[in-house]
């Protein structure tokens, strides 16, 4: 038997129920932890190397504060939450990350994500019937690269080519996110991300643990840092329909928790966020990427740890239990996570 077949599988933590059977099986990890590192729960591979994806935005906006971009352009709440968003191409997210650029004197023609069509259903059906084309400005991340060109304009540098991994732009969020992690990012784990900017590999443990330190404000991190976590966690927070949008989970589960959560999607499976009242952190993969099985599996995580009323549950359970319905509106399946997730704690 060779070495690799004797590691053993991630546990599955969703699974889709077609009829009176499972249809398909998701695995994946999970990582709970507290600001000083001690593991609350845990399943799986926690120190496999994940690539966070769009899930640590507000890591990498840490940049805005370390470069002095925060005080130079006076940004505010607003500003700070679209920095850490995925957001839906609303008008209201548009409008925005519009009002975002012109304060740092930059236009939709600087930013270099790429334009795709809104990711918000209503969003996509209203800008085809205006018949105007999509642009940058709905691409879910324009808001993370506008603050990428405020801290260009901050740093003093050219913006030109600041998803680069050599420019000082990427440098400053790398150095940002490797301080907060507490472990190295190297080249030899290193992608290009979806709206083009670099992402870096690290244990999955390692994230949920720099979210339990971003949200208790550790003294293990630079004042600077601590103040800035909690500056964009209760931005992101009480500005939830900007980080996600309408009917978005990350936005109606920042809601019903009242300011006392912070999470934040990535593709490809990845969740991390905080519980700041408990100054928890936790980081998911979904093994297959499949982003149903992943908002099932954090719901799941959610009712876990954090599901302690009605209100709650009631969120909760739209992904927890997730139903599917074929072209005649027939109900054909649900996706739903795995009992087994409440036994970790």
């Amino acid at each position: 038997m060779s070495e690799q077949s004797k590691i053993a599988a991630n546990p599955v933590l969703a699974e889709y129920v077609r009829g009176n059977m499972v249809e398909n099986k998701h695995r994946g990890a999970f990582c709970v932890v507290d600001q000083n590192g001690q593991v609350i729960a845990s399943a799986g591979d926690v120190d496999a190397l994940i690539y966070p994806r769009s899930a640590i935005k507000s890591l990498q906006a840490l940049a805005l504060f370390q470069s002095g971009a925060v005080e130079k352009f006076r940004l505010n709440d607003q500003d700070l939450a679209l920095s850490c968003a995925s957001h839906q191409g609303e008008e209201f997210h548009v409008a925005g990350v519009t009002e975002f650029l012109t304060k740092i004197g930059m236009t939709a023609a600087d930013l270099e994500c790429g334009a795709h069509a809104p990711f918000g259903k209503a969003a996509r059906k209203a800008l085809r019937i205006s018949g105007l084309q999509p642009s940058a400005l709905h691409n879910n991340c324009s808001g993370k690269h506008t603050g990428m060109l405020a801290v260009a304009k901050a740093l003093g540098v050219d913006p030109k080519r600041y998803i680069e991994r050599e420019h000082p732009v990427q440098v400053l969020v790398r150095e940002c996110v490797e301080r907060v992690l507490a472990v190295p990012l190297t080249p030899d784990h290193c992608g290009r991300d979806g709206c083009s900017i670099p992402t870096w590999g690290a244990p999955l443990n390692s994230f949920a643990h720099a979210f339990a330190k971003l949200s208790s404000g550790s003294n293990a991190l630079p004042a600077i840092y601590a103040t800035a976590g909690d500056r964009l966690f209760k931005a992101a927070a009480s500005n939830a329909e900007l980080v996600s949008g309408t009917g978005g989970f990350d936005t109606d589960a920042m809601n019903i928790f009242a300011g006392d959560l912070m999470l934040k999607i990535g593709a490809a499976g990845v969740f991390c966020g905080a519980l700041r009242g408990r100054n928890w952190g936790f980081a998911l993969k979904c093994d297959d990427g499949n982003m149903e099985a992943a908002h099932a599996i954090v719901a799941g995580l959610l009712s876990a740890i954090g599901g302690n009323s009605d209100q709650i549950e009631t969120v909760l359970k739209t992904q927890t239990k997730q139903v599917s319905k074929n072209w005649r509106g027939f109900e054909v399946g649900h996706m739903q996570s795995a009992a087994e997730i409440a036994s970790y704690f």
